[in-house]
């Protein structure tokens, strides 16, 4: 089995006439739009609350802002993702969003500029979900790293200098303290990708890697088990090498040569 995984011979499946590298290829499209929208939302709204956190730190902003931070942290993103499908989506009040799927049955028939919209309409309620559920973390890392800045021996020189407060900011401080946020983008994605969008996708029907795991699992389907848990952890190990690359790349106090290795 190893020498075959080895080619990505995975099998197939038992429940399907196809192979399980087909399959997966097949659903992967899914979770990666997935994953890299809400990654590419919670990097937008964490890396700005963060910043503005760290300059407000204490005060009224920096307090109110932490109660949500909290509460996204606290709270799983299924959860948020089952509050939004009753709020939203026909489970209770308003049936503003569809509940499953990724595109209309009618796709086909859509011209270009409608099928966008309506693949837009379709990602919102697990987007927000997956966003809601992630920024938490996110946010606090950036503003402890800028704060973590904000009082070296270089920011005070600066200031000393007569630099503006937004100079200073962001023409000193912003890429040292950006560095791990930086840095961490591959783990962040590999882990709203893996483990965020798996009970979303099924909460929303998402014809993903996540549901293909879970209905295989369900039905013992255990080559599309393997199968996904292989293309998952080699996955995760190629971004954990990007990772170290883009930590390398970004920081330049970095210097293997320099060390005599």
């Amino acid at each position: 089995m190893l020498k075959n995984y080895l080619h990505f011979d995975l099998g197939e499946s038992y429940y399907r006439d196809i192979s399980v590298l087909d399959l997966v290829l097949e659903k992967m499209p899914v979770s990666i739009s997935l994953g890299l929208w809400s990654t590419l939302l919670i990097y937008l709204i964490s890396i700005p609350l963060g910043i503005r956190k760290a300059v407000k730190d204490g005060q009224a902003f920096d307090i109110w802002t932490s109660g949500a931070i909290v509460i996204g942290y606290a709270i799983p993103g299924f959860m948020f993702a089952i509050l939004l499908v009753i709020l939203f989506a026909g489970g209770r009040y308003w049936d503003i969003f569809p509940l499953r799927g990724i595109i209309s049955e009618n796709w086909r028939d859509l011209s270009l500029p409608h099928l966008i919209l309506d693949y837009f309409w379709h990602m919102t309620l697990p987007v927000i979900a997956m966003v809601i559920g992630g920024f938490a973390g996110l946010t606090m890392l950036t503003k402890n790293s800028f704060l973590a800045e904000i009082g070296k021996q270089y920011v005070l020189t600066a200031r000393a200098k007569g630099l503006s407060e937004k100079r200073v900011l962001y023409g000193h401080i912003f890429r040292n303290a950006m560095i791990i946020v930086i840095a961490g983008f591959p783990a962040a994605f590999i882990s709203i990708f893996f483990t965020g969008a798996l009970l979303i996708e099924v909460i929303f029907s998402l014809d993903g890697l996540g549901l293909l795991g879970y209905e295989s699992i369900i039905n013992r389907d255990y080559p599309v088990v393997l199968g996904t848990l292989y293309i998952y952890s080699l996955i995760g190990l190629i971004m954990t090498l990007v990772r170290d690359i883009v930590y390398v790349a970004v920081d330049p106090r970095i210097n293997f040569e320099a060390k005599g290795m």
